[in-house]
Formats: C-alpha cells, sequence, structure tokens
C-alpha cells in the first residue's frame, strides 16, 4: 500500500482547518458550501442538531471570520440566515482537500 503524498509542510493533517475540523462545525461549513445563504432552521434540520448547538457552532464560525450571521424579519417573525464568507469557502476548499490527500485520493 502506498502511503498519502506529503505536501512541502509535511502531512496533509497539518492542514486541516482547526475551525472546521469538528464534525458539528464541518457539517454547517458543508450545508453551507452549495448555497448562497441559509435559514438557521433548514441549516439545523439538515444537520440535525438543537437550536442551542447550532448558535454556539455557528457563533464559533463568525469569531473564526468563515460564517456570516443575518438577523431579519419575515413579516413579524423573527429570522437567522447563515452564510459562507469568502474566507470560510477558502479555507472550506483547502480543508477537504487535505482530508482527500489524507485518504490517498
Amino acid at each position: 500500500m502506498t502511503p498519502p503524498e506529503t505536501s512541502a509542510t509535511g502531512h496533509a493533517r497539518h492542514q486541516l482547518d482547526e475551525h472546521i475540523h469538528a464534525p458539528v462545525r464541518f457539517s454547517i461549513v458543508a450545508a453551507l458550501a452549495t448555497v448562497d445563504e441559509s435559514e438557521f432552521a433548514t441549516v439545523r434540520d439538515a444537520i440535525e442538531v438543537s437550536d442551542s448547538v447550532l448558535s454556539k457552532q455557528a457563533s464559533a464560525l463568525e469569531a473564526a471570520g468563515y460564517v456570516k450571521v443575518r438577523k431579519g424579519y419575515v413579516g413579524k417573525r423573527p429570522r437567522t440566515w447563515l452564510s459562507l464568507t469568502g474566507r470560510g469557502r477558502t479555507a472550506y476548499a483547502k480543508h477537504l482537500t487535505a482530508l482527500r490527500e489524507i485518504a490517498g485520493g
């Protein structure tokens, strides 16, 4: 079996993004990567977490500059939308590349 390739900076695991690597945060970023913006409840249901878990993890991604949180109203009901920033999209692409390299793909 051929070992995974290493880059000039060593093993590909060093390229994994610590902000994205946690399973829930990875799921959030993956869900947002295919859309321009998504309503909070849609992301929550897609990744099967509670409101509080999604809120906490989305806040961590927002602090890293990877997710934009936008609040507003639909009629009189408050709503929250999530979207990936350009920085978040770049970080996600690099993270996926590292995962593929580790997996030998």
